[in-house]
């Protein structure tokens, strides 16, 4: 569980200019200041919170200035059919109004604007502050000269759709990131510290040091990451790693901050605190990918850019086209003025990072940590995957895989007496033995005598008998011969690179244990559903070839790449890709650190050491192969949002241009602002429930509504 307190360290990524990154370069803290930073993740959600409420309050104060811009405007009396009182002055109420308004409610943008005309990259804020400028701008010379229609009410309400949308941006984004604010809860405030003379005494957890000896209760909350030096429970982890069922731990185990303890009570003593915790490094790789860029995120990026050019040239092309065919007259300005006005790309803006905040939140709660935005994206596209085996598709420790007993022996019984013998033996296939038997709750049988014989095995006496368990070479000293399903045992055991030991009972074979590297019981589910996704599996590991091909067969892995050097890993992935092959690289360890680099991602699995972490662009809480194909679910179902969104976005504005510069004048159709900002609030609100239905993504099955 070494990853429990080295996930956190992970590289810092560049900011995407998104629009929340703009709001964070101007300085309106209206709201703001309800929110206290106690930490880095608290302040960057305060100011995301402040933000949403400056725009909330906005929009509202807004709209109630636009009813009467609305009523007080002759086409919108013309088109309803109805009047309203007129008295000395109510002229100037929807250009007051609308003044007040484009001051109250467009400033914001205007600011935002700023640092994109410093850095010469125009976009979302520079088209939307033109839009709102030139309907103003040209309104006021309207009502000036007394020629033309003025754009008071369609400004007003263009601010008032562009506030709307931007505060349910702004709100979606802090209910994505719900994920880190649920995690930042579940670290409790206080924790009962054991002093040296065993009193407890309650202190603040910002208090607690590496070294401290806390009190768990039952039922309460881990403080902070350590390691159990007494007692035994059952911890609900599934909050951190996304595993349903408890977890039993015992003294020796790694416990992580914020999970909640089962029925036992629990002595712990603190590994880390504050920001060096697994919980801490979660939040944090949550909240840098949310701020990472993908590369689909940067295309929109550029889009909003090119579209700003893109309006200005066919503003351009509308002011020639309309004074050749008509003169240039009021209604060339007018032409003109629409075209900058309607096209704001808002629905552009909120197509991607609404879909980046969703995926990365709902990575994280099935326990998938996205340290490069643009890892998840490429995951998509690959068609090779390669484990690392010990550690990564078996647990790195010896089982019992199978055993077979003579007559009048049952497994239970042989268990029992092999338990008795290998008890206090702290070698790998005592270990595996003892792990078999407490797993079917087999007591030890009474045994003494205990003698260790020198490369053959170990004796001891049970019940007046003498009992031998050891290899072939106990069988040589013995001078014991295997027949029957004893041998047919032995033959498949060696078939599968298994190691088999025998138990012998007044000199003669009673039972024999087949033992190897333990499979974890996900690895062929995971194997099975990554073909199913249309995936290569491959299998990397310095293990000898036998050992290798049987956990393949076992599998029904592709490809074995055994007896291979650490150093020599990440070449393998590099021939591969000179095939053409598109690769991910899973494993766990420091030789798989340059494997994981030269993969086209890396993905660290649980227990990954520090190197594996920093080289990996995704990273798994837990070490379950099964999490590894929620990545690729998780991968095409976000990059399919993000596409379907940004067709929507950039179809708004691809029809929408031509048809406000005049392109169906001809036929007596054309586009008013009005028409314009109606459409243009649909698709903001279209793209929005389109990110939105990637919530319903079940990664354990891959059925969403699309």
């Amino acid at each position: 569980m070494e990853h429990e307190k080295t996930i956190h360290d992970g590289h810092k990524h560049p900011h995407a200019p998104s629009t929340v990154d703009a709001m964070h370069q101007h300085d309106d803290h209206e709201g703001a200041g309800k929110h206290t930073a106690h930490s880095t993740h608290a302040g960057h959600d305060g100011m995301h919170a402040g933000h949403e409420i400056m725009f909330r309050n906005r929009f509202w104060v807004s709209l109630v200035l636009t009813v009467p811009v609305l009523l007080y405007s002759p086409m919108i009396q013309e088109w309803f059919g109805f009047t309203v009182p007129q008295f000395t002055g109510s002229e100037w109420i929807a250009p007051l109004f609308s003044f007040i308004i484009f001051a109250y409610g467009g400033v914001p943008f205007l600011q935002m604007a700023v640092p994109e005309l410093q850095t010469r990259k125009p976009g979302m804020m520079t088209l939307i502050s033109m839009a709102i400028t030139v309907a103003l701008g040209y309104s006021l010379f309207a009502l000036a000269t007394g020629s033309g229609m003025s754009f008071f009410w369609e400004m007003a309400l263009l601010i008032d759709v562009m506030l709307l949308g931007h505060w349910l941006e702004m709100r979606s984004v802090r209910q994505a990131s719900g994920a880190l604010n649920e995690l930042a809860k579940l670290m409790p405030d206080t924790a009962e510290r054991l002093s040296s003379n065993g009193t407890v005494e309650q202190v603040a957890v910002s208090e607690l040091k590496n070294g401290d000896l806390v009190l768990i209760r039952p039922g309460a909350s881990i403080p902070s990451d350590g390691e159990i030096v007494e007692g035994q429970s059952a911890l609900n982890e599934a909050m951190i790693t996304g595993e349903s069922q408890p977890v039993e731990k015992q003294p020796g185990d790694h416990v992580i901050g914020g999970t909640i303890n089962g029925d036992g009570s629990l002595r712990v003593r603190v590994t880390a605190t504050g920001d060096e915790t697994a919980l801490a490094g979660i939040m944090r790789l949550v909240d840098e990918a949310q701020n990472s860029k993908s590369n689909t995120q940067i295309l929109a990026d550029r889009a909003a850019g090119w579209l700003f050019y893109v309006a200005l040239a066919v503003a351009i092309l509308t002011a020639i086209a309309w004074t050749l065919a008509m003169g240039f007259n009021i209604e060339v300005i007018e032409r003109v003025a629409t075209v900058l006005v309607i096209a704001c790309p808002h629905a552009l803006g909120l197509a991607i990072p609404l879909v980046v905040a969703i995926s990365t939140a709902m990575g994280a709660r099935n326990g998938i940590l996205v340290h490069d935005r643009r890892a998840l994206e490429e995951a998509r596209s690959i068609d090779t995957v390669i484990f690392d085996k010990t550690g990564t598709l078996t647990e790195g420790r010896f089982g019992v895989v199978g055993m077979t007993v003579a007559a009048g022996w049952t497994e239970e019984r042989a268990l029992a007496l092999a338990l008795a013998v290998e008890g206090d033996s702290e070698h790998p296939i005592a270990l595996g033995i003892r792990t078999e038997a407490g797993q079917r709750g087999v007591e030890p049988a009474p045994i003494r005598d205990f003698e260790a014989i020198k490369g053959r095995g170990i004796k001891a006496t049970s019940d007046g008998k003498t009992v031998y368990i050891g290899g072939p070479r106990l069988l040589e000293m013995l001078k014991l011969e295997l027949y029957g399903e004893m041998a047919q045992f032995r033959e498949q055991a060696d078939a599968n690179a298994q190691t088999v030991v025998y138990m012998i009972v007044d000199g003669a074979l009673a039972a024999a244990f087949a033992l190897a590297d333990v499979v974890r019981r996900e690895s062929r589910q995971a194997v099975e559903r990554l073909h199913a996704l249309g995936i290569q599996i491959a299998m990397l590991t310095g293990d000898s070839r036998p050992v290798a091909e049987a956990v393949a067969r076992q599998l029904g892995i592709d490809t074995v790449f055994a007896e291979v050097l650490p150093e020599h890993k990440d070449q393998k992935i590099a021939d591969l890709q000179k095939q053409g092959q598109k690769v991910a690289m899973v494993g766990d360890g420091v030789n798989d650190a340059p494997a994981l680099t030269r993969a086209d991602i890396g993905i660290a699995i649980g227990s990954g050491t520090d190197v594996a972490i920093q080289s990996a662009g995704i990273i798994l809480v837990r070490s379950n192969p099964l999490d590894v194909v929620k990545v690729f679910e998780l991968s095409r179902a976000t990059y399919r949002k993000m596409i379907q969104n940004l067709i929507w976005a950039t179809g708004y504005n691809v029809i929408a241009l031509p048809l406000a510069a005049g392109i169906l004048a001809p036929i007596g159709f054309i586009l008013s602002p009005a028409v314009g900002a109606a459409f243009m609030a649909l698709s903001t609100i279209v793209v929005a429930l389109n990110a939105q239905l990637l919530r319903r993504l079940d990664l354990g099955s891959a059925q969403f509504v699309r």
